[in-house]
């Protein structure tokens, strides 16, 4: 917004005076007035300074740079001051290990400054089963001496009986968003825990530096040089896919339990993408489990949150109830556990947090994903989103008159809410921005909307991941429907989102969104083939915890 003052006024908290009578109190006069005189320092500068500049003198600056001008604020704290939160579950009540440490991946432990205590506390058998499978890939993973020779099992035709590791192989599917690979790797490593296999993930230079290792002691990246070359080429109908070695008859499940490892493959791939079939979908029947249990390498690819097909299998029903006695907090504490960006992903969502977020009292995010093909902003996707989000109070609802003044708007206080909108269309942002601007609300509340910028070194699956984790520190989450992007943010966040149905027709949906009974993100093609009946079937009707999408009617979800 060219030339527009700002609508805020930022406000340096006061210091209390120390006691006259302490012994101390002319330093903390000094420091008193050190505080007092650093504007007018800043006002008669040359030139403004950098953030260095400002931490040799030992305090913490939050910048702000409004678009369209050149108008910086300070906002001065005092030195090395913790939030408000000074007593912090920094391992979010037991998920995580002690063991790696800080420095190696600082987002492991600061995640929990910028983001509200969780409600949902872990189980202590989730907690205990995370332990044992960490000692499990310390035993197991790449480079030791066990992975090497289970990998000499690839160059044979058969599996191996009375192996003491057994392995997932996480491959990502090449067109396939980072929402959905995220989505898809927590189903994989929840696979994982379920049947003792260890993950290894297979780590493409798109993806190269996002994360850190979860596992302390340990790497769960796919080391070069593995036996099965074409990884990037297995796909549906594959030699070694489990249907073309269903229909080959290399693997026979009439008689599950009497199968011998020796007369499986070495490896068998899964084929769990989207346009998977039936034969494929047989992963999550009972007798298939219980004969893929004996193949020692599993090759896993797919770009869907799985996660619930994996609880219509009856063998794994107990070990689910006692790891996620709550089902709607599957993702949340998987999410939570697995996925911790990197040190130079972390500086990119740390510094645009303190500069941008950290000062308002609440957060509402809003992550808009939509059709790809369409170049414009979409009038009726706008006005659902107002429609929105103030019908159900999550923003205030603006005065249909035009601001008094600019003038006054300049003069008024800080905004209390922050709107952060994350979307490939920055047209929406600007729009939302420039509403707030113009008008004030009815309850007198100013709102800012924020809007991380697309500028900068990162690569594009950095940007995203940030988005993904500011979303996350906000109180409320607003997303489109179907978006997997959306899901991450508020499933790390634990909360429940508005989900926004997609216009039909230029027309807005009507009811505009939906609060969703279900924190859990949705699995949008889950499979047609009911195992128990042994046909297709509904499987939103068999289990009471899971049931259809509001987003997706054909999708699957856990409710609790």
């Amino acid at each position: 917004m060219d030339g527009k003052p700002s609508s805020r006024l930022l406000h340096r908290p006061r210091l209390p005076l120390p006691s006259r009578t302490s012994g101390v109190w002319p330093v903390g006069l000094l420091v008193v007035l050190f505080f007092a005189a650093l504007p007018l320092f800043v006002a008669l500068s040359r030139g403004r300074p950098s953030l260095s500049d400002v931490w040799q003198m030992g305090v913490t600056v939050i910048t702000t740079r409004e678009t369209g001008d050149e108008f910086t604020r300070f906002l001065v704290v005092a030195a090395d001051l913790e939030p408000s939160t000074a007593i912090r579950d920094k391992l979010l009540g037991g998920l995580l290990s002690p063991d790696i440490g800080e420095s190696s991946c600082l987002s492991r432990y600061q995640s929990s400054l910028h983001r509200k205590p969780s409600p949902h506390s872990p189980s202590p058998y989730l907690v205990s089963r995370l332990r044992k499978y960490e000692a499990l890939h310390r035993k197991c993973g790449p480079g030791t001496i066990f992975y090497k020779k289970s990998l000499m099992q690839l160059t044979s035709a058969y599996s191996m009986g009375l192996v003491e590791c057994s392995y997932l192989v996480w491959t990502p599917c090449g067109s396939s968003n980072l929402g959905d690979r995220m989505l898809s790797m927590a189903s994989a490593f929840l696979y994982a825990l379920l049947t003792r296999r260890v993950l290894v993930v297979y780590v493409t230079d798109d993806m190269a530096g996002l994360f850190c290792e979860p596992f302390p002691g340990a790497s769960w990246e796919l080391p070069a040089g593995f036996l099965v070359h074409n990884l990037t080429q297995l796909r549906r109908g594959s030699e070694h896919s489990y249907a073309n070695l269903l229909e080959a008859k290399k693997v026979r499940t009439d008689d599950p339990a009497g199968v011998r490892s020796e007369s499986l493959p070495s490896y068998a791939y899964m084929h769990l993408e989207h346009d998977y079939q039936q034969p494929d979908q047989l992963f999550f029947c009972d007798d298939d489990q219980t004969v893929l249990a004996k193949v020692n390498w599993l090759i896993l690819r797919s770009d869907l949150y799985f996660a619930p097909g994996l609880f219509l299998v009856p063998q794994f029903e107990d070990e689910l109830q006692w790891m996620f006695p709550a089902r709607d907090t599957v993702f949340h504490h998987i999410s939570r556990y697995l996925f911790h960006p990197s040190n130079k992903v972390w500086d990119l969502i740390t510094r645009y947090y303190t500069s941008y977020m950290a000062e308002f009292e609440e957060k509402i995010g809003i992550q808009l994903t939509t059709n790809a093909s369409r170049s414009q902003v979409s009038p009726e996707y706008f006005k659902q989103i107002v429609a929105c989000t103030s019908q159900e109070k999550i923003l205030p609802e603006i005065d249909p008159n035009p601001a008094s003044s600019a003038h006054e708007a300049a003069l008024a206080i800080m905004a209390s809410k922050a709107v952060l909108v994350s979307s490939a269309q920055l047209e929406y942002a600007e729009k939302l921005k420039t509403m707030y601007y113009e008008h004030t609300t009815l309850t007198g509340e100013s709102v800012s909307v924020l809007q991380p910028g697309s500028g900068g070194k990162h690569t594009h699956h950095q940007k995203v991941l940030a988005e993904m984790f500011l979303q996350s520190y906000c109180d409320m989450s607003v997303i489109s429907g179907r978006s997997t992007v959306g899901y991450i943010g508020h499933g790390l966040a634990g909360v429940k989102p508005w989900l926004l149905l997609m216009p039909t027709n230029k027309t807005a949906a009507d009811p505009s969104c939906v609060q969703t009974t279900s924190m859990e993100p949705c699995y949008h093609a889950p499979p047609s083939y009911d195992c128990r009946a042994k046909k297709n079937g509904d499987l939103g009707a068999i289990l009471r915890h899971v049931r259809h999408c509001e987003d997706l009617t054909d999708g699957l979800k856990l409710y609790d």
